[in-house]
């Protein structure tokens, strides 16, 4: 039996795009207290379907694939250059190819103005008249208003009319940052890129089922490991090979399991389920939306994934723009960072920011165990014993050192250095993925 939460959920999945939404509103067409209906809202803005914008409201959206994430709605637009919608509201949920800049004569800006593009643009009434007619949404800068008639042509077309008190420049550099996030966010893999819900449903014992009911799955499908459900798909355990050993094959499942395992969600990260699982000895993660099981992945699974992406081109990241200024040199059982601290990398003060240090330290860390055994692996913990600041402009050296390796685990100690002069040392510890 669904929950109400669950239900809430399913009712706003089946609004049309573009619809507006209250808490009020489902709180009345579900029959539940607005709290209820807050939080399912909140929920469904998580997971992509909905979207909140200042002074419009809340509207459904179609949730983006993660193919086209780097591509914004317009609702997202307005909310980031904190704008003012003056009409087409009801095409919101639409996303932006482009945006092209509106500083050159109206018949040169038009050849570049096309359908779901946006323009950006000052107090220029026919510009805004003749973007609409092609296609393009508008945003106006200076937070200038428009005529009635353009907006009443905005919502005719169902096309975005936004304005901005921002600049040009200003808006242009917050919407190419949200897209580098975005960017970023799509090269992140999450676990619903390994769960192919298209294929057939997991493999699954019911609760009730017997040791023999698992001898006989086992003999079918090869594998030792399922997860135990129960009629609506709720998980309740996990069964395993060394959970049945020596027990009667009448012996139910519900007496040998392991109750109430660790389950992850779609939007869980890989190398969050890959800490949990190398952390924990676990080598089946259910896979649940809604509570209800999806899916399921493997060690295996997370490992072909890690490598994979390794291999793919990357964003730039505060980790890249940190590390792009030092050097890397390697050593018998050691490896040597060097660069110097540039002002992105320092605090308030003119000294290095200590989230900064530990980005080395954890990259040098994980830079000498990779240089003894080339596998992924998770940072497991990092002790801190002292440091110093440090001033802009001032080379550093971090030097890691491996102390102690194993087949699943390695100890690295790291020393930074200005100059000749001790500023840092640390204990670095991971755990080895094996492939």
């Amino acid at each position: 039996m669904t929950t109400k939460h669950e239900q809430i959920l399913f009712y706003i999945e089946s609004l049309e795009v573009g619809s507006k939404i209250s808490v009020r509103q489902i709180a009345k067409a579900m029959d539940v207290s607005e709290g209820t209906a807050y939080r399912a809202i909140k929920d469904a803005e998580a997971r992509g379907i909905v979207s909140t914008i200042e002074r419009v409201g809340t509207v459904r959206i179609e949730k983006q694939e993660k193919k086209n994430i780097e591509r914004l709605t317009f609702a997202e637009v307005v909310n980031i250059v904190e704008g003012t919608v003056l009409g087409g509201r009801e095409g919101l949920h639409k996303t932006l190819s482009k945006f092209v800049i509106g500083a050159m004569k109206i018949d040169a800006m038009l050849k570049y103005v096309d359908r779901d593009s946006l323009l950006i643009v000052g107090n220029r009434e026919s510009v805004h008249q003749a973007s609409l007619e092609h296609g393009a949404a508008v945003l106006i800068t200076g937070g200038f208003d428009t005529s009635e008639e353009v907006k009443e042509l905005a919502d005719s077309l169902a096309l975005p009319l936004i304005s901005s008190a921002y600049d040009t420049f200003t808006i242009a550099t917050l919407i190419n940052r949200a897209i580098d996030d975005r960017l970023i966010k799509k090269e992140i893999l999450l676990v619903e890129d390994l769960v192919n819900r298209e294929k057939e449903p997991p493999v699954t014992l019911q609760v009730g089922d017997t040791v023999g009911d698992w001898q006989r799955l086992m003999e079918q499908t090869g594998h030792t490991r399922f997860p135990i459900v129960d009629p609506e798909g709720r998980v309740h355990g996990i069964v395993t090979s060394k959970d049945v050993a020596g027990v009667p094959g009448e012996q139910t499942l519900e007496r040998v399991m392991t109750k109430s395992p660790r389950t992850v969600t779609g939007r869980t990260s890989v190398a969050s389920a890959a800490h949990t699982m190398v952390w924990e000895g676990i080598e089946l993660l259910p896979v649940v939306e809604h509570r209800k099981l999806v899916g399921v992945i493997s060690r295996q699974d997370v490992l072909r994934a890690l490598q994979y992406n390794q291999n793919q081109p990357q964003g730039q990241t505060i980790q890249d723009l940190i590390l792009s200024g030092f050097e890397e040199v390697r050593e018998d059982r050691s490896v040597r960072l060097s660069g110097t601290v540039t002002p992105i990398m320092t605090n308030q003060l003119g000294s290095i920011n200590p989230g900064v240090l530990m980005t080395l330290i954890n990259e040098a860390g994980e830079l000498a165990i990779r240089r003894l055994k080339n596998s992924d692996m998770v940072v497991e913990n990092v002790t801190v014993y002292f440091l110093k600041p440090i001033q802009i402009d001032s080379q550093v050296t971090i030097l890691a050192d491996v102390i102690d390796i194993g087949r699943k685990f390695g100890k690295v100690d790291v020393e930074i250095y200005s100059g000749s002069d001790l500023m840092g040392k640390a204990l670095f510890t991971a755990q080895v993925l094996e492939r």
